[in-house]
């Protein structure tokens, strides 16, 4: 279920099924993001410019801005082309405009980029959920 916290200025969305748990955001700016607390996101814990940043690490996707002055953009811009990285010992990247379509033929995401499961043991398939470093996956 997608979350939203918002400053004002901007607003974060937040997809939990993509997030893969890379820690970026918290240990980027723990002062905005404490996975310990609810709600795990404090917008007023540092500035709009730091937030971006901040957001702008996200290597999943899970985290996206929108700014106020365009509420429907979604601060990621389409590619032209679709990168696939196998991670090491981990997950495949999909770095380009995604669209994902479930069973039904509806989209379910759409990003720049997502984390999508090569040990087999997400419990959020076709996504990653970090499961790979808990069972010790090798590539």
């Amino acid at each position: 279920m997608e979350k939203h916290y918002t400053n004002g200025e901007i607003t974060i969305d937040w997809k939990p099924d993509l997030c893969i748990h890379s820690t970026n955001c918290w240990k980027g700016l723990s002062a905005v993001f404490d996975p310990r607390k609810r709600p795990w996101i404090k917008m007023d814990g540092a500035d709009t410019p730091a937030i971006r940043a901040a957001v702008a690490r996200c290597p999943s996707g899970a985290l996206s801005l929108r700014d106020h002055d365009s509420p429907a953009a979604v601060l990621v811009s389409e590619a032209s082309a679709v990168d696939i990285q196998l991670l090491p010992n981990g997950p495949l990247q999909v770095i380009g405009h995604v669209n994902v379509i479930n069973e039904q033929g509806e989209s379910v995401i759409k990003s720049e980029k997502t984390f999508l499961c090569r040990c087999g043991s997400s419990a959020n398939k076709p996504y990653c959920d970090g499961t790979h470093r808990k069972i010790e996956f090798r590539s």
